[in-house]
């Protein structure tokens, strides 16, 4: 069995066919975190978590919903609407369902910045609300689930502000795609690293002779602080890319990263499956 650390599954993606891709994945031993970007899809992973048994939600606000700007995601074009983080919404949608197991995604983005505005407002608003969710966490007991794109040097620093002040914050850095020392920088504060697809990508033509960076990441992490997700709809790992993401692709991330550790697969599948349930305390 495997859980996809970070699925979007309640996401307008699958409005068509969500239940035969969850299905699908079930057929297959997956059973996925449905994690929300802003209250109405954080509403709908709980929607789906109580439909589910094999599903568990994640709510919270995204940076990029903090500002209204237009995204362009691996082919997936949306125009995000800007959202005021409401605590006390999210503290009710969290005590609706005993499925809710983190908050997030939520953290820092200066990858993509909304037009007209400079990037020092949108680092300190990100801020701002990155640190009112991790001040949630706290308050709910539960973990975080951070998004981090080019930010972290911030990131880091603001975890490691909380962890001086004695606020033992719990989680995971999703998606990562950092270097060996950003990586030894999170796990030294007790984080755990999720890898998605993109470790399945074939090296940039500079990278080609010594192999893809994220390989020695992924040396580095110890297996029993490493999660695999599928980040779908995006990111769709080889042989798979080009098309939609779904989280039945999850396996593909664990077998790559297991060939990388060279870890016998139903030894990695088994470590990483008792992480996740460690990590977000799973039923």
């Amino acid at each position: 069995m495997l859980i996809d650390a970070h699925s979007h599954v309640n996401f307008n993606g699958y409005k068509k066919d969500a239940d035969e891709v969850i299905r699908r994945a079930f057929d297959q031993g997956v059973a996925m975190l449905a994690v929300g970007s802003q209250l109405s899809t954080s509403e709908r992973a709980v929607d789906y978590a109580e439909r589910y048994d094999g599903i568990w939600a994640v709510i919270g606000l995204h940076p990029i919903h903090l500002f209204e700007q237009f995204v362009d995601e691996e082919e997936i074009q949306f125009k995000s609407r800007a959202e005021e983080f409401d605590p006390d919404a999210y503290r009710a949608l969290a005590k609706r369902s005993k499925k809710v197991v983190a908050i997030g995604e939520c953290g820092l983005d200066y990858y993509r910045l909304p037009d007209g505005v400079s990037q020092t407002e949108v680092a300190a608003k990100q801020k701002e609300v990155f640190r009112a969710q991790l001040d949630l966490s706290l308050e709910l007991g539960l973990p975080i689930m951070i998004h981090c794109r080019e930010a972290h040097a911030d990131v880091a620093e603001i975890l490691e502000e909380y962890a001086a002040a004695g606020k033992s914050v719990r989680g995971d850095i999703h998606c990562f795609t950092g270097t060996v020392a950003e990586a030894e920088r999170y796990l030294k504060l007790g984080f755990y690293i999720s890898f998605t697809g993109v470790i399945t990508f074939p090296p940039r033509a500079a990278d080609r002779a010594k192999g893809s960076p994220l390989d020695e990441v992924l040396r580095t992490v110890p297996l029993d602080k490493l999660l695999v997700e599928t980040d779908c709809p995006y990111l769709a790992p080889v042989p798979q890319r080009g098309k939609r993401n779904e989280p039945a692709f999850v396996r593909y991330v664990a077998e790559y990263a297991a060939k990388v550790k060279g870890v016998p697969f139903e030894e990695f599948a088994a470590q990483t499956l008792k992480n996740t349930k460690q990590l977000f305390s799973l039923m």
